[in-house]
């Protein structure tokens, strides 16, 4: 009789335990990750994430060691209909990994952990990297249109979005004055 009070007692802890427990990031327990991985965008992709990396939430989760919880959407994109997963870090988005054909092919990085080989991060200001905006930078569009998209130094894959104060006509680059006061607000990597 001790023992099947017991059970009630502690079956509906057990069961209330259940539902929080899928929020538990398992792999962080693995000793390999103990110390932290150094995720970092270069030219090859972000992390282990590459061109080669199918779009499954399978291989984004492993290429990322499990860092981060994934969850996928669908959106139009050039009028069609476009699969991506968006990887959190502590309810934060960090990551959107975008694809076609089944593959990675963009990558937009917003954890401020993740920095480039380079070791631009988010915040990096403009003048850090760039005297002037021409031949470097455009005016960014869809979701950054409100930003300045400019490409890395010598780098074929990676760009930069800066954003920052500005009053000026919509649809106009700020003048480099302007943009001397912006900084990173995310990192892009493109097949």
């Amino acid at each position: 009789m001790k023992s099947l009070r017991m059970v009630v007692c502690v079956l509906p802890l057990a069961l209330a335990g259940c539902s929080t427990l899928s929020s538990v990031n398992w792999s962080a327990a693995y000793p390999w990750n103990w110390f932290g991985s150094s995720v970092d965008i270069s030219d090859n992709g972000v992390g282990k994430i590459t061109a080669a990396t199918p779009l499954t939430e399978q291989a984004i989760s492993d290429a990322l060691s499990g860092d981060y919880r994934l969850r996928s959407g669908m959106k139009t994109e050039n009028g069609a209909v476009v699969r991506y997963f968006e990887a959190l870090k502590d309810n934060q988005l960090a990551l959107v990994v975008n694809g076609e054909n089944g593959a990675v092919s963009r990558i937009d990085v917003l954890d401020h952990d993740i920095a480039s080989d380079k070791g631009v991060k988010i915040g990096t200001p403009f003048t850090e990297l760039y005297d002037k905006a021409f031949g470097n930078c455009v005016k960014a569009t869809g979701d950054d249109s409100n930003g300045v998209e400019c490409k890395a130094p010598g780098s074929q894959h990676i760009s930069y979005v800066f954003t920052g104060g500005w009053s000026g006509p919509e649809g106009l680059m700020p003048a480099d004055d302007v943009l001397k006061n912006w900084k990173v607000s995310k990192l892009i990597w493109r097949r």
